[in-house]
């Protein structure tokens, strides 16, 4: 791959990771819309790579806290605000890794890789993120997260596995609907991020591990730089930007593309 397209590729994923605006749905529109060939999975575990570094850098207490409290969880004791998050963490992404799971068995993960697709679901949870925003109220913080809520907005992850829906928008719009203030439902979603995406990684790096090279490699590493400071760019302004701005400049461009989207593939 030229550089040119692995910094496409990386940015893309980096910039729309953890925007509510979905980075699947960006890139599988990528080769769709302009001829370029598909990264591959090579740069997609790497472009994960990269992201999932740069959430675990930007909220690296939480982060310590929850690793340290996985130990104490794993001896069946959940005595520590770090055991308890990290309890919660598992119990969310439950969801997303089984039916995850029967789409790639299944192929239906492929079938709904589609402009049309991506279009209905860019405009449907657009407006559903923009409902959630201004009708949920915004009375409870980031500690008070419970098992039921974990439970909840684990099943509205596992929506996100339809492309163009958006895993940070779905998840950001189950928080609002619970009451979470708008910065501790993103940083809740961007916790939720951390198994997530590491587990993608694992599958998708299990699948490329035997058959990488060294320009593959070589690439690899690139791309998760560029992926990596792009995702901690985006996901700086967009946690500064929370404390006085809703979410609606996310929905407005959400909505115009799904409209985009929906014209190109109906035309």
């Amino acid at each position: 791959m030229s550089l040119f397209h692995l910094l496409l590729v990386a940015v893309i994923q980096g910039l729309t990771e953890f925007l509510p605006v979905s980075s699947s749905g960006h890139l599988i529109l990528l080769p769709n819309l302009t001829g370029l060939e598909d990264q591959g999975l090579v740069i997609d575990v790497a472009v994960h790579v990269g992201t999932l570094l740069a959430v675990i850098l930007y909220f690296h207490r939480d982060v310590s806290a929850a690793f340290l409290g996985l130990g104490r969880l794993m001896r069946g004791r959940m005595d520590t605000p770090g055991a308890r998050l990290a309890f919660l963490l598992i119990v969310a992404t439950v969801p997303v890794v089984l039916i995850g799971l029967v789409l790639n068995l299944t192929g239906l993960e492929e079938a709904m890789r589609s402009t049309t697709v991506i279009g209905w679901t860019m405009l449907i949870f657009g407006l559903v993120l923009y409902w959630a925003d201004q009708k949920g109220p915004a009375t409870r913080r980031a500690g008070e997260w419970t098992l039921r809520d974990a439970i909840v907005m684990g099943l509205w992850q596992a929506v996100a596995l339809i492309p163009g829906t958006s895993r940070s928008g779905i998840t950001i719009t189950g928080a609002r609907l619970l009451g979470f203030e708008r910065s501790d439902a993103a940083k809740i979603s961007m916790l939720m991020s951390i198994p997530t995406i590491a587990a993608s990684g694992v599958l998708l790096g299990a699948e490329v591990a035997v058959t990488a090279d060294a320009d593959a490699a070589r690439d690899g590493a690139i791309a998760a730089g560029f992926a990596f400071v792009s995702a901690l760019l985006a996901l700086t302004l967009m946690m500064r930007l929370l404390r006085s701005v809703s979410f609606t400049p996310y929905v407005i461009y959400r909505v115009i593309l799904g409209v985009v989207l929906l014209a190109l593939a109906y035309a």
